[in-house]
């Protein structure tokens, strides 16, 4: 059993994610505002659940707020569907998003995949002449510096690192660090990954290389 905080502003969706998370055995917190939830509470938390377009402050910059505050897993609503939108709040720090109107066995099946994610063993290190990834610590370096990447773009380079040379589509790459089917779900990845290659520039590196066909691997 997990403990989630939601906020959204529409009631009839947190009673439709309360009742089904709920059913999944989760104790579910809900709020109308984000400036209704206790800071010195957030902790407490497994999941954030939170919609994009929330009264007094949006989403968007309510998790740039808490970011530095909580280390689980944050999933957007949103009504938007521009790509701009999603890469905007990926890079800040989020997991995944959901799309409204949703079916809330999607939202159930992606909670509890996310919190698997957080249950996985880590041992041991990976290292590639200027990058070490810890996988106790969950970090990544380079130069023994380290970079700041968001909980689901370490995952992503953690697992091609673990595969190197090998290719995956978006698909793959998605069911495998989400635990979910992705034919739906490519833009996730590619927006990802996109973050992920814009801060190896900024340090004259490129591990992860795309292929014609739409895939990925760790050089």
């Amino acid at each position: 059993m997990a403990t989630i905080l939601t906020i959204d502003d529409e009631r009839p969706i947190l009673e439709l994610v309360k009742n089904g998370l709920q059913k999944d055995g989760h104790f579910v917190t809900v709020y109308t505002s984000a400036t209704q939830v206790p800071l010195d509470k957030l902790n407490s938390y497994d999941l954030i659940i939170l919609d994009i377009m929330t009264p007094d402050i949006d989403g968007f910059s309510y998790c740039g707020k808490i970011r530095s505050l909580v280390d689980c897993p944050i999933l957007f609503l949103t009504a938007k569907t521009m790509e701009n939108d999603i890469t905007f709040g990926l890079g800040l720090g989020a997991d995944n998003y959901l799309t409204k109107p949703f079916r809330i066995a999607e939202l159930q099946a992606r909670v509890n995949a996310h919190l698997r994610r957080e249950h996985w063993e880590r041992h041991t290190a990976l290292a590639f002449d200027r990058i070490k990834i810890d996988l106790s610590a969950k970090k990544l370096r380079v130069d023994n510096t380290p970079v700041a990447l968001t909980k689901s773009e370490y995952l992503i380079c953690k697992y091609l690192a673990r595969n190197k040379g090998q290719v995956f589509s978006k698909e793959q790459i998605y069911e495998a660090v989400f635990s979910l089917e992705g034919d739906s779900d490519n833009s996730t990845i590619s927006t990802h990954i996109k973050n992920i290659r814009a801060k190896w520039n900024k340090l004259d590196i490129r591990p992860i290389a795309a292929v014609w066909w739409g895939g990925y691997k760790w050089e």
